[in-house]
Order: C-alpha cells, then structure tokens, then sequence
C-alpha cells in the first residue's frame, strides 16, 4: 500500500512539475510576443487612424474639385477680385503720393482714384471673363483657333497705324465688296478707276489689310488647297464652307479613289499643337471611313507651329500625316474658271460670293493667276454680281 502512494506521489509530482514547466514555457513565450503583440495593436491602431484619415481626405479632395469645377466654370470670382483689389491698391498709392507730396495734386489725386475705381470693376470681369474662355477652350479644343493670338505682322500693322471699320461679308444686298474694300477712296476717285483697276487695288487690299484671326485661318486652308489642287486634286473646302459643322475636316481632298482629309492650323509658333488635335482628326477620320467604305483615306495635319512630343507619338501611332511650320505664303489667288453651264470664262476674287465652291480643273484649261490683268488677258471676266 505505500508503495502504490510513493509511486501515486512521484505520478502527482512529475505531473505538477510539468504543469508548471509548461506554464513557465508560456509565460517566457508571452513575455517574447508581447512586444510584437504590443506593435501590431499600435500599427492597427495607427492603420485605423489612417484609414479615417484617408477617408476625410478623399471627401476633402472630392469636394475641392467639385468647387474647382465651379469656381472653374464660373471664371475664379474671388481670384479675379483678388488681382482687382491688387491693381485697385496700386492705383490709390499713386493717388495718395500726388495728395500728399510737397505741392500737392489732389484734382490730379481724385481722378486717378476714379480711375481706378472703374478699373477696379472692369478688372474683376475681364479676369472671369479669361477664366471662362479658358475653361470653354479645355472642353472644346477647336475654340482655340478663334482665340489664337494674331500674326506678329499684322499685330505690326495695328499698331502702326488706325484699324479701319470691319469689311462687311460677301453676299450683302446691294453691296460690292470691291467697293468696301476701296472704302477709304472718296466717290469721285472710286468712279475714276476702270473696273479691272478697281478690282486689282481690292484684290491688293485684301492681302495687305490686318485679318482677324478666323480670317487668316481661311487664307491658310484656301493656301494648303490651292496647293493640292495645282497637283490634280479635287478640293472641297468644308472648313470654309461649313464653319463649325465641318467635324474637324478644314480640307476634304480627292484623286481618283485616294482621299486625303487635311486639318490647317494657322496659329502662333509660341502656341503648341496637343495630341488632342491629333485625337480629334484621327477621330474625324474614322468617321469618314465608315460612311465612305470604298474610298482610301488618309489624313494629314498642316501647321504653321509645332507639336508636343506627345502629339507626335500619338500622329505616329495613328498614322495621321505631319507637316510642321508650313507658313502661309502669298500664291495666285485669283480663280480662273469655265462655267459648266455655258462654257463662259469667269473669275472670282478671294472676296467673291462662289470664291470658295468653285473648282478649278487644269484638264478644262482652268486656272489661278496672280493678277486681274492676267485673268482678262486670258479672257475672263469678274463673277461676282450683287443683287440689288
């Protein structure tokens, strides 16, 4: 019997020893974690702040840009009253300066505040006024070409002498544009001319008066057309024609069953072409394809500027044609045509109403030359009638 409680003891002993050994091994292994446990729940907690952060900063970022958007949409209000209340500032220290120097100016003072009052107003629109253009031009790209800045040339020839009154566009009842172009020569001198003088001096007007810019825009696809037509081509001028409906095609040029739809744009070279433009035509392009499945088409964008790199890759990939800073130069202009209705001999000046419809075919002897004189020695005679 006490054999069995010595060997019942050693059992109970070797089992509390192990209970014990086994809590001690987790107790050192606790103490080992703990720190670990201790930086996880830290780097948790740390997770959860970031998490409320991130989130408050997303709503944050979502609400700044819908209030760029606006601010954006609306022109910057409050950036364009700051640069006013600037320039406002500026103005009344110049005021304050002639109220208070040693002789004193004050009516000099009170008009310089007054002054700057109503620029202080007019500052603030202009400034909204940019802010909305820019923001239209983002969203369409083609708006640039009526807000490109003008050729330093003509810009040259504003500045150095008076801007006379816009000529009036063709086709206005009982108005010959020869006679608003030679609107400065007194009526008597006018009648003096003969017709061929009369029509040479607009025709020499016509290229030496500043244009606006969606003028000098005009001359440089007649420009680029001209020159595909002089090589067979059979040119429709649709950016002409068809102004803003024209889908981005300036030039829409056929031989045979090739046709190749041009883009012009005549812009500033401190200006830069983006792959947008190249996008928009490469887009324009397809289109035409679909709706003309038999033809073979191709593109080309003629500029008087450069392209992005970026812009570049993009016309590579698309395979869109590129012919950088092509200046506008001064060709014949003058259109020499066979009427297709009687075979009569008729030419048409750049300001005449069918000017840009008209085709000129050298297989039917037709032809652009320089001058009035040359056109009637050939045989032609004015087209351009007006209805009274």
């Amino acid at each position: 019997m006490e054999g069995w409680l010595v060997v019942i003891g050693i059992i109970l002993a070797i089992t509390f020893f192990g209970w014990v050994l086994n809590n001690w091994s987790k107790a050192k292994k606790y103490d080992e974690l703990k720190p670990r446990l201790d930086n996880l729940e830290a780097q948790e907690s740390d997770f959860k702040d970031w998490q409320i952060g991130w989130q408050k900063k997303v709503q944050y970022d979502i609400e700044a840009i819908n209030t760029l958007a606006k601010e954006k949409s609306e022109g910057f209000p409050w950036l364009a009253q700051a640069y006013a209340d600037y320039s406002h500032l500026q103005k009344l220290r110049e005021a304050d300066y002639l109220a208070q120097k040693s002789h004193p100016v004050r009516v000099s003072a009170d008009r310089v505040r007054n002054i700057a009052r109503e620029r202080r107003i007019i500052e603030k629109k202009l400034r909204i006024a940019q802010g909305i253009i820019n923001y239209y031009q983002d969203l369409f790209p083609f708006l640039e070409e009526f807000l490109g800045e003008p050729d330093e040339e003509i810009l040259k020839q504003v500045l150095s002498r008076r801007i006379e009154e816009p000529i009036q566009e063709v086709g206005e009842v009982g108005i010959d544009p020869v006679r608003v172009y030679l609107s400065h020569l007194a009526k008597e001198e006018y009648q003096k001319l003969l017709p061929s003088e009369r029509n040479q001096r607009a025709l020499e007007r016509y290229w030496s008066r500043p244009k606006t810019n969606w003028q000098l825009g005009r001359d440089y696809e007649r420009y680029i057309g001209y020159r595909y037509e002089a090589n067979g081509y059979n040119v429709y001028y649709q950016g002409i024609l068809e102004g803003l409906d024209d889908l981005g095609r300036d030039l829409i040029c056929r031989i045979g069953q090739q046709t190749t739809i041009i883009q012009c744009k005549r812009w500033s070279q401190r200006k830069t072409i983006h792959e947008k433009h190249v996008n928009q035509l490469y887009g324009t392009v397809i289109k035409y394809v679909i709706d003309h499945p038999s033809e073979q088409v191709s593109a080309i964008l003629y500029t008087t500027t450069k392209l992005s790199q970026r812009a570049k890759e993009f016309a590579e990939h698309l395979r869109i044609g590129v012919v950088e800073e092509f200046p506008l130069r001064k060709y014949p202009s003058i259109k020499c045509n066979v009427s297709r209705r009687n075979a009569e001999k008729i030419y048409h000046l750049p300001f005449d109403q069918q000017y840009d419809r008209t085709l000129i075919e050298e297989q039917r002897n037709e032809c652009y030359v320089q001058t009035v004189a040359e056109a009637e020695h050939l045989g032609y005679r004015r087209a351009w009638r007006w209805r009274g």
